[in-house]
């Protein structure tokens, strides 16, 4: 797979254009679709679908245009759904603005596959969260549950710190090498964060 990421929006967070066999995907399109649909003429690959790690608000806020403009279907958790209905009204109160995410969506669950990845529900940072892997390729898109050094928040409406580092853990147990493309900042590896993460020091991994 081929994957092109982008920062969006003031929260700075990633989206990622994926070229996979069964064709190009987006992932997490949070901010700025006028960027969007600029990468997506420059890299000549237009999305067959929107799949999201997670409905916060910094995460989906370039849905509404793109499924206007491009008809895509848009792929949720069904547990984060009231946060994808709500999303506007969240953004409002961070003192942001997006445009209300239209329904319907269609449902991910734990062990789906689609355009080749692995479905994976992780909850803890939002009870639907979800990761993207991809074995083949050795990677996996995180969302908001790892990040380079640190992990997802767990204070927000919906979080749960016991589930996140069990879903972190569950995370871990994935090859050292699988590479981690995160929700915000800079990308990592799994290997590289189980020895020097500092939320992470002293949990004892799956091996």
């Amino acid at each position: 797979m081929r994957v092109f990421p982008i920062a969006l929006g003031p929260l700075q967070e990633n989206a990622y254009l994926v070229e996979t066999r069964e064709g190009p995907v987006l992932i997490d399109p949070g901010d700025e679709p006028e960027k969007l649909f600029a990468l997506f003429r420059e890299t000549g690959l237009t999305p067959r679908a929107i799949l999201l790690t997670h409905a916060h608000f910094d995460h989906v806020g370039a849905v509404a245009p793109l499924v206007e403009t491009l008809d895509l279907p848009v792929y949720l958790h069904p547990l984060d759904l009231p946060l994808y209905e709500g999303a506007d009204l969240a953004a409002r109160a961070w003192g942001f603005t997006i445009p209300k995410p239209p329904l319907p969506v269609r449902p991910l669950e734990e062990g789906a596959r689609l355009f080749g990845f692995h479905v994976l529900h992780l909850p803890g940072h939002s009870p639907g969260h979800v990761a993207f892997h991809d074995p083949e390729g050795a990677q996996v898109f995180s969302g908001d549950l790892l990040f380079r050094g640190s992990i997802g928040r767990y204070d927000l409406p919906g979080a749960d710190p016991q589930a996140l580092f069990r879903s972190l853990k569950r995370l871990l147990a994935l090859p050292p090498k699988t590479r981690v493309h995160p929700g915000h900042g800079p990308g990592t590896s799994l290997g590289l964060e189980a020895r020097t993460n500092p939320f992470l020091t002293g949990l004892e991994w799956e091996t």
